[in-house]
């Protein structure tokens, strides 16, 4: 898929100094940090992410996948609403 993304100019700058540090190209770092993101593109050791790694996340148990909403809220209704229930445990 082809697609246009627009970066902040810190962003900017920090993928242009890492594609001249490692001579890669630019989208091949951005596949990369997608696919990682995604749960795609398995990890290497030592490119866990230091929450899972101290133990306070647990890594994810399969790949990405789309999520379907299960509840759907009603008009004026907010997920605060859901919260303030006398039936909730």
């Amino acid at each position: 898929m082809a697609m246009n993304l627009r970066l902040g100019a810190e962003a900017e700058a920090a993928l242009r100094a890492e594609a001249r540090r490692t001579g890669r190209s630019q989208q091949d770092i951005l596949r990369e940090a997608i696919g990682k993101y995604l749960g795609l593109i398995p990890s290497q050791a030592g490119d866990t992410d230091p929450l899972i790694t101290r133990g306070k996340v647990a890594p994810p148990r399969v790949q990405f996948r789309d999520v379907r909403p299960r509840l759907h809220l009603r008009p004026g209704e907010s997920s605060l609403d859901l919260l303030d229930r006398d039936d909730r445990i």
